[in-house]
């Protein structure tokens, strides 16, 4: 498929970018049902390393098969598939060049109550993804944590390797930690600073959750106050998370959260699409369901970005 004016477009966002890094990007952007529209639909699975197998995969017990998951997101025409080490080696070589893959390089799991210092583990490496064919690593950051300095200096570390080898980075910005409120961690004006902190860190796509109407931090509050930042709507603050990360100029896709209804999930993502993201990153809601309807929605929710 030829280059689209508006893959030509963001690509060109990225110019300090290697050649490589530059293809896998442009991998990402051109696969799949959204090939070529700027947008993308990432079906993620590390949810059995940071929830438990019995919480993820026993409604739908399929989806205990690391195959089951690739050869979902390849079937709904997803743009990419991401999980932790051993569900990418276990599908790498039989499905290699069939669809982009993103091993996620860093993990935690919920045995543990790190209170107010949340932070994943380095799991695998920059070096373990080219052996495996990827496209790129993912990497969460939790910013409000007490443990941000070494987050921050792992991702700095991993991103430096990551670009040097022609890999995409992938952001998964979660604000988390004793300086922030459970309801302050969707809110949009953290929603919007986690973004900025992941585009100001070098990622190339930043994975954020879908914005509450809340006002979290004291001194934002009263920007947003006095300058009427329009933030009613969903569509208003994705807009404005999105322009958070440079004006608009670096990929910024939200998760679909935890598993709700279809008509939920649609009117979400719907909303999100009106709002200007690039896509959405959708893990629970879609593997949890019987295959069938997991296709459905995943191909619903394409039809939606498609306009």
């Amino acid at each position: 498929m030829k280059i689209t004016p508006r893959v030509k477009e963001i690509l060109s966002w990225y110019e300090s970018d290697s050649p490589g890094t530059r293809a896998n990007l442009y991998r990402l952007l051109m696969s799949g049902t959204l090939a070529g529209t700027g947008k993308l639909v990432i079906l993620p699975v590390d949810q059995g390393f940071e929830h438990g197998p019995a919480r993820c995969f026993a409604q739908n017990p399929a989806g205990y098969d690391p195959e089951y998951h690739v050869s979902l997101a390849i079937e709904a025409g997803c743009s990419a598939y991401a999980a932790p080490l051993g569900f990418i080696e276990a599908v790498a070589a039989r499905y290699a060049g069939q669809i982009p893959l993103i091993l996620k390089v860093n993990n935690s799991d919920s045995l543990t109550n790190l209170g107010g210092a949340p932070i994943s583990a380095v799991t695998s490496s920059v070096r373990t993804a080219i052996r495996l064919g990827c496209a790129a690593i993912g990497y969460t950051i939790y910013p409000g944590s007490d443990a941000r300095n070494e987050q921050l200096e792992n991702l700095r570390a991993l991103t430096e390797e990551a670009k040097a080898a022609g890999l995409v980075v992938v952001t998964w910005s979660y604000p988390r930690g004793t300086s922030i409120s459970k309801d302050g961690e969707t809110a949009v004006d953290i929603a919007a600073y986690a973004a900025q902190i992941a585009a100001q860190m070098g990622s190339h796509i930043i994975k954020v959750k879908p914005p509450k109407e809340v006002l979290e931090n004291v001194e934002a509050k009263k920007v947003y106050q006095k300058l009427q930042i329009p933030i009613k709507t969903l569509q208003e603050r994705v807009r404005h998370v999105v322009q958070s990360a440079f004006a608009g100029k670096r990929i910024v896709i939200f998760s679909g959260g935890e598993s709700k209804g279809t008509k939920e999930v649609l009117a979400e993502v719907k909303a999100i699409a009106e709002g200007g993201a690039f896509g959405s990153i959708m893990g629970r809601n879609a593997f949890q369901r019987p295959r069938a309807e997991a296709l459905d929605l995943l191909h619903d929710v394409m039809k939606i970005y498609l306009g």
